[in-house]
C-alpha cells in the first residue's frame, strides 16, 4: 500500500514531477540523436519509430512503478537501480519488437548499444541534478512547511521516518503532541527517546498562532472521540490536517485507498496486480516466456525422449495444484517418477525416494523437470515468478496450520520466486520450512515491483537450480 504520508508528500512534488516527466522524454530521444551523431548515421523513420515505442514505454511502466513519486522517499542507490531495471526491460521489449517484426537490420548495431548504455546514465544524473538543485533551495528556507504530528505511537515514527528521509522536501518537524506525557511503551528515533514537545491543546493553539501548518493525526483507530474532538478543534485554524490510520498494525498486502459511491475505503489484502500493473506483469510473462522457450525448446525435445527411454509412462506429468484466487489449475512437469499421484494423499519427494527414477532424480535436482511450465505461463495459469504452486492436498492442510497462508493464491502460482532464490526450495517436510516458504512468498506479493521480478530471474540462474532439500 502507498503510505498515507508518501500521498501527503506527493501533494507538494507535482512540480519536480512535472519537470521530470518531459526531461526523461527529452534525455531518451538526445541520447539516440547523440548516437546517431557519433557513429555518422543519419537519420531514419526507424530510429523515430524506436524512440516513440521507449519513451511511451517507459513512462507508462515508470507510472506502474513509481519512479515520478516514489524515488522521493526512497535512497538514491534505490531509485537509480529501479531506473536502472526499468530501461533494461525497455530494451528487451525493442530487441524483441526488432527480432519478431526482422526489422533489426535497419539499425546501426554501434548506434542501438551506444544508445541502450548511455540512457540510463542520463536519466539518473538527472535525478541527481534535480535533488541537488531542490536542496539548495530548501537549505535556503524557500518554500518550507513546518508540521507536527499528534499522537505519540508506531505510526508517529513511520512519519518520521518518512519526513527525515524527504528532508529535501523542506518540512520541518516541529514535534509530538499527546495528552499522554509517556506512551505505554517507550518510543526512540535514531536511538534517541522521543520527548511529547506538549499536550494536544498546545498543538491546537500552535497551529491557531500560525506556527504550524500541517498536522498528521497519528492517533489510534480506538481513540475515535480524542479524534473528532481534536479535528474539531483544528477546524478553528488555517491547518492543513491528515488523518493517519494506524494500519501498520495489521499485515498489509498491497492495501490501497478505494471509492465506493463516495465512500472511502481501505482493503487491507489486495493484489498488486490490479489495474496497468496487471498488463504489465503478463506481457512480461509472454515476452520472456516467449524468448525462454525458443532457447530451451531443442533441450526439452531431448529430456522428452531421456523420459520415454527412462520408465514406462507419460512424458508429462500433469498435476492439480491452486491458482490465482485458489481456482484449480493444471501444473504440468516432466515426468520424474514412477507413478503420477494426484490424489487426496499426495506424498512429497523425499532423500532417495524409490518413485523417482534416475533420470528423474537429475531432472528434479536440476530442476529441469519444471520446463513445460513456460507452457502453462502463455496459457495465463502460471507466471515466470510467483509463489511455487503446492498440491491441492497440502494447500487444505497447511492452510488450518499457518496463519496467511492461502493470501499467496492473490497471485498466479510462478516457476520461481522468492522463496527458491532464499533457499526455501524442495521438499517441506516440517511446519518451520513451510512456514519459511510462506513468509517469502507474502514478502514477494507485498513488495511487488517489476525489478524485483528481474532480480529473481537473475539470482533463479545462480541460486534457483539448487538446494539443500531438492530431490
Amino acid at each position: 500500500m502507498t503510505s498515507p504520508l508518501v500521498r501527503i508528500l506527493r501533494n507538494y512534488s507535482l512540480e519536480i514531477e512535472a519537470l521530470s516527466l518531459p526531461f526523461d522524454v527529452l534525455l531518451i530521444w538526445i541520447s539516440l540523436d547523440f548516437a546517431r551523431w557519433l557513429f555518422d548515421v543519419g537519420y531514419d523513420s526507424t530510429y523515430g519509430l524506436a524512440s516513440i515505442v521507449a519513451t511511451t514505454a517507459f513512462f507508462l511502466i515508470g507510472l506502474s512503478q513509481s519512479i515520478y513519486a516514489s524515488w522521493r522517499l526512497a535512497s538514491f542507490k534505490r531509485m537509480s537501480l529501479r531506473v536502472l531495471l526499468i530501461w533494461i526491460a525497455i530494451v528487451v521489449l525493442l530487441i524483441s519488437l526488432a527480432f519478431f517484426t526482422r526489422t533489426s537490420d535497419g539499425f546501426s548495431r554501434m548506434v542501438m548499444l551506444t544508445w541502450f548504455f548511455v540512457t540510463p546514465f542520463m536519466l539518473i544524473s538527472e535525478r541527481l541534478f534535480l535533488q541537488a538543485i531542490i536542496r539548495h533551495f530548501r537549505s535556503q528556507g524557500r518554500n518550507t512547511q513546518t508540521v507536527a504530528i499528534a499522537g505519540a505511537c508506531q505510526t508517529a515514527l513511520k512519519i518520521m521516518e518518512g519526513v527525515s528521509a524527504a528532508d529535501w522536501m523542506g518540512l520541518n518537524l516541529v514535534g509530538i503532541y499527546d495528552d499522554r506525557k509517556m506512551p505505554r511503551a517507550p518510543l526512540s528515533f535514531d536511538g534517541r527517546p522521543i520527548e511529547i514537545r506538549g499536550s494536544l491543546n498546545d498543538l491546537v493553539e500552535e497551529a491557531r498562532a500560525g506556527r504550524i501548518e500541517h498536522v498528521y493525526i497519528a492517533l489510534p483507530m480506538s481513540a475515535e472521540r480524542r479524534i473528532v474532538d481534536l479535528i474539531n478543534a483544528l477546524s478553528d485554524t488555517t491547518a492543513s490536517f491528515f488523518v493517519v490510520p494506524d494500519l501498520f498494525v495489521f499485515n498489509l498486502m498491497h492495501a490501497r485507498w478505494i471509492n465506493m459511491y463516495g465512500i472511502p475505503m481501505v482493503s487491507i489484502f489486495e493484489t498488486p496486480f490490479y489495474d496497468v500493473d496487471g498488463w504489465f506483469k503478463r506481457i512480461e510473462d509472454i515476452v520472456l516466456g516467449t524468448m525462454i522457450l525458443m532457447l530451451i525448446l531443442i533441450p526439452m525435445i531431448l529430456i522428452s525422449i531421456g523420459v520415454k527411454l527412462s520408465s514406462p509412462g507419460p512424458v508429462i506429468f500433469r498435476q492439480r495444484r491452486y491458482g490465482l484466487n485458489g481456482k484449480v489449475v493444471e501444473v504440468w512437469k516432466f515426468r520424474s517418477m514412477k507413478v503420477c499421484e494426484d490424489g487426496q494423499n499426495v506424498q512429497q519427494a523425499t532423500r532417495n525416494d524409490s518413485r523417482i527414477t534416475k533420470f528423474g532424480a537429475f531432472l528434479r535436482k536440476t530442476s529441469l523437470d519444471e520446463l513445460p511450465q513456460f507452457i502453462n505461463v502463455l496459457q495465463g495459469h502460471m507466471s515466470i515468478v510467483g509463489p511455487r504452486p503446492h498440491a491441492v492436498s497440502h494447500n487444505e492442510l497447511y492452510r488450518k496450520l499457518i496463519h496467511g497462508y492461502m493470501l499467496r493464491h492473490k497471485v498466479k502460482p510462478g516457476i520461481t520466486g522468492w522463496a527458491q532464490i532464499n533457499g526455501w526450495r524442495g521438499e517441506t517436510d516440517t511446519l518451520e520450512k513451510m512456514s519459511g516458504r510462506i513468509e517469502c512468498d507474502l514478502y514477494y506479493i507485498q513488495n511487488w515491483s517489476l525489478w524485483l521480478d528481474l532480480k529473481i530471474i537473475l539470482l533463479t540462474l545462480f541460486r534457483g537450480f539448487v538446494g539443500k532439500y531438492a530431490y
